[in-house]
């Protein structure tokens, strides 16, 4: 299977047609219908590592001052407990907690319903654990490399860039919109993914005050770390969605076949 990391953005996109969400449908067009799905949701920040586990996870509504359109939506997949499993015996000997209280938060609901509208493919999620850094989890996503070859497509689901303090909201709707500082740490991320060049983006704490405006805190970020993890020797890795909204949140996604 190939691989995706996918800016989701606002809470919105689940209800919204707009360029970003018609993508979202595109790119599933192009992939063989997955077995299962292995999500990694900035929304999901732990104290440890954890999986969902249950059978029937609950659509997590997991944001403030929306439409009542938005709490309304069900995304009604069911999970697997056999792909927890997998799950944990492959991240050993890391331990890894089975939970069967969480769900499916809208860092992976606002996406999939888009992707996968019926909802008809197992969906299990994968906490980030908040206490390790960005090569911990790089050296993580490693683990799951064989979960690929079974049929199960993996989605990191955040944003690269994600400022929400400096959000400019006036200009909310203008088009591919970025500070200028968003706009040098795009170019500079973007033009690592194309070399595979990925300790610069592991180490990003390193590259100075223009990734500290874009990544103030990890757990937007952390999901596209797993991605780059996943990628094999030799893949390709196509960049999709690749625009800034509000000056300081980028919807740049990417695909690794």
């Amino acid at each position: 299977m190939p691989i995706l990391f996918v800016g989701h953005g606002s809470p919105m996109n689940a209800i919204q047609d707009n360029i970003f969400t018609k993508n979202f449908r595109d790119i599933s067009k192009d992939i063989e219908k997955p077995k299962a799905i292995l999500c990694i949701s900035a929304h999901w920040f732990t104290d440890g590592t954890k999986v969902t586990a249950m059978e029937n996870p609950k659509t997590i509504h997991d944001f403030y001052g929306f439409p009542k359109e938005l709490y309304e939506i069900e995304y009604s997949a069911k999970g697997s407990p056999l792909l927890a499993q997998k799950i944990i015996e492959l991240l050993s000997p890391i331990k890894v907690e089975s939970d069967l209280d969480w769900g499916l938060d809208h860092g992976t609901w606002s996406v999939l319903r888009h992707m996968y509208p019926d909802a008809d493919i197992p969906v299990v999620q994968l906490s980030i654990d908040y206490n390790q850094s960005a090569d911990y989890h790089f050296n993580l996503a490693r683990k799951l490399r064989t979960l690929r070859s079974e049929g199960v497509l993996i989605v990191g689901s955040g944003n690269i860039i994600h400022n929400l303090g400096v959000v400019d909201f006036e200009n909310i709707e203008t088009e591919n919109y970025g500070y200028d500082w968003a706009k040098r740490v795009k170019k500079i991320i973007n033009d690592n993914i194309q070399k595979s060049d990925f300790e610069p983006l592991v180490d990003y704490l390193k590259e100075g005050e223009d990734f500290r405006k874009a990544i103030p805190t990890p757990e937007h970020y952390l999901p596209f770390i797993y991605i780059l993890g996943l990628k094999e020797e030799g893949e390709n890795i196509e960049i999709w969605n690749d625009l800034l909204v509000g000056g300081s949140i980028s919807m740049t996604s990417i695909k690794i076949y």
